[in-house]
């Protein structure tokens, strides 16, 4: 049997099969069905006081919080572990973020104890919503054979600052009590999946491809003059850190602004906003719903939807879409696989 062409991906950097080729085809839920699991996602989620939205947490059988189990974490290390994943908090790579990398080389299944693994599991509980974390589990799986192939490390300054990464193909999350203070999440993130590299049309057990179809739903809302204004012509930002670059307050925003849409359509990208939380930890979404507020809410907010994002099919599902202001950025990339990037911080002043 001849080998398969391959194709280096220019998003991920990774040897992929050239004859799998992705398509797409039509995929949409009716408005009222969008409005209906929107509205659930707010009633099964607590009542945020800005946005109404919050995240439930999902806690350590101990009670826990993410950071106390980080400090435990740290106290279990050996010398031998210390010299390789307990980095200085001045370490750039502290505040990066990639969309295939690690921190370290260390695999989780490999370098850690049980014990130790035992932790950064319930970290990662701790992070998340029973509903997040159950997606991003699923994710790992899928991307690289589960959580003990993705990498943890520590960050200190030798005293009260201390923060937990993990990173893998499709995953950079972080715990660190509110040390980087400007910074929700204590940093950018990024989230995705690929169940096939080229995956197909719907999208079929991604976990993440619900969010596209929901901000198209946003989409289909707006009237013929907002779509040309919301529509950008031009190639869609490259799926790298430099995407969610924040601008401030006197940033260049493509897209159309929340605040010339009407009360119904501020509502479903108010939804929008929600669902994308949702995965997150209760505290984080309140700190993202808090930055979005004291930046000027979300009239402060631009929808941008990007025209190679709906190619060559045009089946009005948009996999190419960001949602950004001053202090927020929100870049979801649906192809081929999701690649989603996130920066939100709290004083937007650059």
């Amino acid at each position: 049997m001849l080998d398969r062409p391959k194709l280096i991906c220019p998003d991920c950097g990774e040897m992929v099969d050239a004859t799998n080729q992705r398509r797409h085809s039509v995929h949409e839920i009716p408005r009222r069905e969008f409005l209906q699991k929107a509205g659930k996602v707010a009633v099964a989620v607590a009542a945020s006081p800005l946005l109404n939205f919050a995240s439930p947490i999902y806690a350590s059988e101990t009670g826990e919080t993410a950071e106390t189990m980080v400090k435990r974490l740290r106290d279990t290390l050996t010398e031998t572990q210390k010299k390789a994943i307990l980095l200085p908090w001045s370490d750039p790579r502290r505040l990066r973020v990639e969309n295939n990398w690690r921190v370290v080389p260390q695999r989780l299944g490999e370098f850690y104890s049980s014990e130790q693994q035992v932790i950064i599991q319930e970290i990662l509980k701790a992070v998340t919503s029973e509903e997040g974390h159950e997606k991003i589990l699923r994710a790992m799986q899928d991307d690289m054979g589960g959580l003990g192939n993705y990498s943890a490390c520590l960050f200190s300054d030798g005293s009260e600052k201390l923060a937990f990464m993990l990173t893998g193909r499709h995953q950079t999350i972080r715990a660190d009590g509110g040390a980087e203070k400007n910074a929700v999440f204590g940093g950018p993130i990024f989230y995705g999946h690929a169940v096939t590299f080229y995956e197909r049309p719907d999208h079929p057990g991604n976990v993440w491809w619900h969010q596209a179809r929901l901000a198209s739903k946003v989409f289909d809302a707006l009237d013929g003059k907002q779509q040309k204004q919301a529509l950008v012509l031009r190639g869609s930002p490259p799926d790298s850190p430099a995407s969610i670059q924040l601008q401030g307050e006197k940033g260049a925003f493509t897209g159309i602004p929340v605040s010339e849409l009407s009360r119904d359509q501020k509502a479903l990208v108010e939804e929008v906003i929600g669902i994308l939380l949702a995965p997150y930890r209760q505290s984080n979404v309140e700190q993202a719903m808090t930055a979005i507020k004291i930046n000027g809410g979300v009239d402060k907010l631009h929808l941008s939807f990007y025209q190679d994002g709906d190619l060559p099919d045009k089946d009005g599902i948009w996999d190419r879409w960001k949602l950004e202001g001053p202090s927020f950025v929100w870049y979801f990339r649906g192809s081929p696989h999701v690649h989603t990037w996130i920066n939100i911080v709290s004083n937007a002043t650059i």
